[in-house]
């Protein structure tokens, strides 16, 4: 089967294969076919290095598709269901899972180390435990949740991952005020769901903060009051707030500068989210003095910061009733064959979302 391959880390384009093999079916796995996926910054980051992953590995993580197959003792699924790959699955037995913060369950990054796959050459790791930039998947059970009939691979495949997470930063890790003043710096996939989500608690303003005009300009479709450049971002909290500072700020790139930038904006009192995933060797600095003093909330927020299995349920929910746009996230649509061209789109800040038709 195919499936595109990133032999070693560093390297910035993947190989297109069609000697690759989906391995380790049996008892409590299920095998996918994937229809559709899209492209994460989590996997150019893998890529690079910043996010730790071994290599030979098959990016991807943000999929939806159709079983093909079960292995024993999997109940709950057959040959045929729609499903969407969740590349954080809760065992429901950890500590974390018993206090209900199945986000923070690691049964998931524990398969991370397992292959997924294999060629001629060798094992080949799948991208967090999963790999969806492939034909078929083979994953637990756990990491394919059923989806209704009426809703497209492709906006399932959001589902999967950057919706869920954007959604989630704002409307369960934040938990944010109607009224409340926002800025997301960061307007990709992630940001722009957080500014969904911003909009959909009632948010008075919500600035977008972006180097990319083209996705400043989405910004203001999905909910911003209005979008920004980085130089601007000061002018913007002078003009919203006073110079006060934002009631919220949303971090959703992933760097300690602009996570800076972001606890610099908040008001004393407010709430910095740090929802972008960054380098385990790049450090945020703040004193002790300032902690102390300004009495500002940091809020880490792990794929969206509450119970995913809900969190799919709700999004589907409110993508029915018209009240977040999930089509209009993906603005480019490229071939399996491809694949590179939507790492560049990635790159270059082209896509909000490219979905990969496979």
């Amino acid at each position: 089967m195919r499936a595109a391959v990133l032999h070693e880390i560093g390297q910035d384009k993947l190989e297109v294969l069609d000697d690759v093999e989906a391995v380790g079916f049996g008892p409590g796995k299920v095998r996918i076919r994937v229809r559709a996926t899209g492209l994460c910054h989590s996997d150019l980051s893998a890529m690079s290095g910043v996010l730790p992953q071994p290599a030979p590995f098959v990016p991807g993580h943000e999929g939806a598709g159709e079983i093909l197959e079960v292995g024993e003792g999997v109940g709950h699924l057959k040959a045929g269901d729609r499903v969407v790959v969740c590349w954080l699955p809760a065992c429901g037995a950890c500590p974390a899972c018993k206090r209900g913060q199945t986000e923070l369950c690691l049964a998931g990054f524990m398969n991370a180390g397992t292959p997924n796959f294999k060629r001629p050459g060798g094992d080949v790791f799948g991208f967090a435990g999963t790999g969806t930039f492939t034909e078929e998947v083979v994953v637990d059970a756990g990491c394919a949740v059923p989806i209704p009939d009426d809703v497209p691979f492709d906006i399932a495949a959001l589902i999967g991952c950057g919706v869920t997470t954007g959604l989630g930063a704002a409307l369960n890790t934040a938990d944010l005020e109607a009224g409340s003043s926002v800025a997301v710096i960061g307007c990709g996939g992630v940001g722009i769901s957080v500014i969904q989500g911003s909009r959909l608690r009632g948010a008075a303003e919500i600035v977008a903060v972006d180097p990319i005009a083209s996705r400043r300009e989405c910004a203001l479709r999905f909910g911003a009051t209005r979008a920004v450049s980085p130089d601007e971002l000061p002018d913007a909290k002078q003009q919203v707030t006073a110079g006060e500072g934002f009631d919220y700020v949303f971090e959703v790139v992933g760097k300690s500068a602009t996570a800076r930038t972001a606890y610099d904006t908040t008001r004393r009192g407010g709430t910095l989210v740090v929802v972008g995933a960054g380098a385990m060797d790049d450090f945020l600095q703040l004193n002790m003095f300032e902690l102390f003093f300004d009495e500002k909330r940091v809020l880490p927020s792990m794929y969206g910061g509450g119970d995913v299995l809900r969190s799919y349920e709700r999004t589907i929910a409110l993508w029915r009733a018209g009240r977040v746009d999930l089509a209009g996230l993906i603005t480019h649509r490229v071939p399996f064959a491809d694949v590179n061209e939507a790492l560049d789109q990635m790159r270059t800040g082209t896509a909000l979302r490219t979905c990969i038709e496979m």
